[in-house]
């Protein structure tokens, strides 16, 4: 069947249809704990694709399961056995902004960002704002009812809705709105055919259980739990744009969407309020609310504490007042003063409350680095501080998972709730950090559930809290919808009544139950199709960590999607580059995951299904340093390459640019006729194709001498300054045999500041092109020669960003040796730390970060010596180059390694003025640039300190 239907929709639809392992693997896990492998996945490119997939599902008898970003928590962007129909891959766009009405029409893919972006020029923005929402689409928002932390004061989704173009299973397209007057409700009874049958059968399940539909929906702010029959009253207008919102694709397909916007406050003020504990904070929330808070956000020491565990910490934590839990109050105005008189009313009233404190902050920079704070905390909160954790835990803390990820009370209720959940936790010994939207009574909260191990402590913990949720009149969700973590609790929350109502509701719309079975009515099991099993395989790597598990450390990957952000940062190139799942970050460690747990992915360490995600990584180190939860891809790529090759021929480009700093030592005897010879049409094309190089690279020339012995004859003729402070120059491969020029000029500016410059006693290699291409065995031995030629003691700089990197992180994991890394400093941290008094150069600048420098090293050294330079420096939030070492040279990469440098990078050096410095302290960076814009050279950071010193 499976093969019949690929074939089919292959002939009708225009988009991509894949039904291989692969991307069935992909699509398998969302944000839940569930995996559910589909039986394939469509793209469509238009809404012609979309009737047609349908239409040819319902023929076959699949069930059809919408998808946006899959960051679902509760299971509901997945489906055994399905059709997947990814609409954020091209069905994106704003397709209109109307001012005047305020209103938006949007395609059911359009990220939330860029319709914030569409709206922002006429002073405009949609209302809801989930964490998700550079990444999360209104489709999806509209699916699970989404709030975020605006809803205090603009609502829901399901508020901010004016009409929703929908496509039911049998193929039937109709329009819905919001209230709907009662004369055109008669009519809208009275049309022929299916659309009007369906509004006969909803008018008549609304009319004829009014008295049990007033009082079996709980009236809250944040109940999202269920289907929201209660829109279809008549004190509500018959709202069925409200009736839909919510359903999570069960009911209909949704074909686009015209939304409600809001206007947005021109200056906004935050006021960070400190209180004691969680639950005096929701108790001083009720106060707080006739104040008319733009949000009213909780946030508690244990998730700063789980921030910093994960080696992260903004600055602007140090604005947090005394306290153990935060309450982010956000004032709004039309002028600074506005915003500022309103936040001064909210602190006063925060004051007037012992022991509460309150602290102002203004700085739009200080407020976004507080606000991503609260923003990561899906992703934060998944692992467990160390020192919350189990004493046997890994160094890298427990796992805590969803499933009691958002119940919601009534607000007045909340300190109470709070209080008796965390009894409740103590009771089945679970730990938490709770955190979310007080200000509407709503409580995030991810577990470590003692899973895969015992699924039944899971459902115990479960069925008790939603019990206690209950009973203080609350919703099982508040924000994210049931799907299969909720949907068989619904029992325990409304009356057998509403229940029977429900199936009623979802036949009438689906009667054929085509669009995501099993997400709400007739639920698959809470505790069923968990995604946690898979075996330990021998590993290479330690994962310190992760216990020594490579599974442990795949299952770090929650699914919370920050990797499809497209908008900024490193994580992903590659998939900014393609837009395919399996090229995320996200995707690849489902595919590592589905390998261990060796049911569809069944050959292991050979599977070539891994192997062609894994080719697309660019070993950037992005998602370590970015992802919420640190999921090392570049690790578990090199892990990956080394068993997959183990005892098996590797592919050319591992012999030719893994090992290129051996090849580049012999070429080092004769440059002049290598050079030749790269010159040479003809003989490049020989060794670009012996050594696995794609034929549109150009291979760089080699300098005529190599930095040693440049070095040599420098001290020749500049003896060691006597009383110099000595350092240790790290002369990586690069430097010595490639590009000398960069390691040149540190030397003639550390020694014009005061230091003697000196050298290890014998070649040196991070051994980072062997670690990239999975040779580990040959990196260690080559790290450990490296280690017996550098002397003890002095302070080690590293002028290349990825070698650096290496040193500091590679070097412990893979040999223990840590006192060398302890030592290693970037050119820019040393001088830095050493607080050297250096001349202003002044000028323009323009900096492309290599990726490793932003991942590993991080960047703040770079830029406080660039302030003392005088340099009015742009940094690029370009992302990694798209070269990354051996990539951009290995066939079948180039298009991807183009791609990702003409997003941001190659534009903007492009548009820059002569006069503009270009700073790019990476090799990869400064060769990427040089290939892609003749002409152009970019220069490191210490040839542009040493033109300063020359200036000055």
């Amino acid at each position: 069947m499976a093969s019949e239907l690929a074939r089919a929709l292959s002939a009708a639809v225009r988009g991509e249809v894949r039904f291989g392992v692969a991307e069935r693997t992909v699509y398998s896990h969302d944000a839940s704990n569930y995996r559910q492998l589909p039986l394939g996945v469509v793209k469509p490119v238009d809404l012609d694709d979309v009737r047609a997939a349908v239409a040819l599902c319902r023929e076959h008898g699949v069930p059809v399961v919408p998808r946006g970003a899959g960051t679902s928590v509760g299971g509901q962007a997945i489906g055994p056995g399905a059709v997947v129909l990814d609409f954020r891959r091209h069905l994106g766009r704003v397709l209109a902004v109307d001012p005047d009405a305020r209103t938006a029409r949007v395609e059911p893919g359009t990220v939330l960002d860029d319709l914030q972006r569409a709206a922002r020029p006429y002073g405009l923005r949609f209302g809801p704002d989930p964490s998700t929402h550079s990444r999360c689409t209104l489709g999806g928002m509209i699916g699970n009812n989404a709030c975020g932390a605006h809803s205090v004061v603009w609502g829901r989704t399901g508020d901010n809705l004016r009409a929703l173009d929908l496509l039911l299973a049998d193929g039937t397209g109709l329009t819905v709105t919001g209230p709907v007057p009662a004369a055109e409700r008669t009519r809208l009874a009275a049309l022929p055919g299916r659309v009007g049958e369906l509004h006969r059968a909803l008018q008549s399940l609304a009319a004829d259980n009014l008295a049990v539909l007033r009082r079996g929906m709980p009236d809250l702010p944040r109940r999202t739990s269920g289907y929201p029959l209660d829109a279809l009253l008549p004190e509500h207008g018959y709202d069925l744009a409200r009736a839909v919102t919510g359903t999570e694709g069960t009911c209909a397909v949704l074909l686009g969407a015209t939304v409600g916007l809001v206007k947005a406050p021109a200056v906004t003020a935050l006021v960070v309020a400190g209180y004691p504990d969680e639950t005096a904070a929701a108790d001083a929330v009720p106060a707080l609310l006739p104040l008319r808070p733009l949000t009213v956000e909780g946030m508690a020491a244990d998730l700063v504490a789980a921030l910093v565990a994960a080696g992260r910490r903004p600055p602007a934590l140090d604005r947090l007042p005394d306290g153990a839990c935060w309450l982010f109050l956000e004032a709004g105005g039309a002028t600074a003063a506005e915003a500022l008189e309103h936040a001064g009313t909210l602190a006063a009233a925060v004051r007037r409350e012992r022991p509460a404190t309150a602290v102002l902050v203004t700085d739009p920079g200080e407020q976004r680095q507080l606000w991503s704070v609260r923003e990561a905390g899906a992703g934060i909160v998944s692992r467990l501080p160390p020192d919350a954790a189990h004493p046997d835990a890994p160094a890298g803390g427990t796992e805590a998972w969803p499933g009691w990820e958002d119940s919601a009370v009534p607000v007045e209720r909340l300190g109470d709730y709070l209080r008796e959940l965390r009894a409740l936790l103590a009771r089945h010994d679970l730990r938490g950090v709770p955190y979310g939207h007080f200000g509407e009574g709503c409580v995030h909260l991810r577990l470590d559930f003692p899973l895969p191990g015992r699924p039944g402590a899971f459902r115990a913990f479960l069925e008790e809290a939603a019990d206690l949720v209950v009973a203080h009149g609350g919703s099982l969700s508040g924000e994210h919808g049931d799907g299969q973590a909720r949907a068989e609790l619904l029992p325990r929350m409304y009356p057998p009544e509403i229940i029977e109502l429900f199936g009623r509701f979802k036949r009438i719309w689906d009667p054929e139950n085509l669009l995501n079975p099993g997400a709400l009515v007739d639920p698959r099991p809470l505790d069923a199709d968990l995604r946690f099993t898979g075996r330990d395989l021998p590993l290479a790597l330690p994962y310190e960590r992760d216990g020594g598990s490579l599974l442990r450390a795949v299952h770090r990957c929650v699914g919370v999607g920050k990797c499809v952000d497209t908008s900024t940062g490193v994580m992903c190139p590659s998939y900014m580059a393609t837009g395919e799942e399996r090229h995320s970050t996200r995707g690849r460690a489902r595919l590592l995951a589905e390998m261990l747990r060796g049911e569809v992915i069944t050959d292991g360490w050979r599977s070539a299904e891994v192997r062609e995600a894994l080719d697309l990584c660019l070993g950037c180190k992005g998602c370590a340093g970015e992802c919420p939860v640190q999921v090392d891809m570049a690790t578990y790529k090199a892990e990956f390459l080394h068993q997959h090759y183990r005892r098996r021929l590797r592919p050319l480009a591992h012999l030719s640019l893994g090992w290129l700093p051996l090849w580049l030592r012999a070429a080092a005897l004769a440059p002049a006729l290598v050079n030749r010879l790269f010159a040479d049409p003809a003989g490049s094309a020989v060794l670009r194709r012996l050594g696995g190089i794609d034929p549109r690279r150009e291979l760089p020339a080699l300098p005529p001498q190599t930095f040693r012995r440049w070095f040599r004859q420098y001290r020749t003729a500049h003896p060691e300054p006597p009383g110099a402070t000595p350092v240790l120059l790290w002369p990586d491969s690069m430097a010595e045999l490639l590009d000398p020029a960069p390691a040149q000029a540190a030397v003639r500016a550390l020694e014009r500041l005061g230091y003697a410059v000196r050298l290890p006693a014998g070649p040196v290699c991070c051994g980072l092109t062997l670690v990239s291409t999975g040779q580990l065995s040959l990196a260690r031995r080559v790290m450990r020669r490296s280690l017996r030629a550098v002397p003890p003691g002095l302070p080690v700089i590293g002028l290349e960003p990825s070698c650096t990197a290496a040193l500091r992180e590679e070097w412990p994991r893979l040999i223990g040796e840590r006192g060398l890394p302890d030592r290693v400093r970037t050119f820019a941290e040393f001088l830095d730390g050493e607080q050297v008094a250096l001349p202003r150069l002044g000028g323009r600048a323009l900096t492309q970060v290599h990726c490793h420098h932003t991942a590993v090293l991080g960047t703040d050294a770079d830029r406080r010596i660039e302030a003392r330079l005088g340099l009015a420096n742009r940094v690029l939030d370009s992302g990694c180059c798209g070269l990354a070492g051996d990539f951009g040279f290995t066939r079948g990469h180039f298009e991807v390694s183009v791609a990702a440098a003409e997003r941001v990078l190659m534009p903007a050096v492009r548009a820059a003025d002569p006069d503009t410095l270009l700073l790019a302290d990476g090799l990869s960076c400064r060769t990427q640039i040089a290939q892609l814009a003749p002409g152009r050279r970019p220069l490191h950071l210490a040839e542009v300190v040493l033109r300063a010193l020359d200036q000055g």
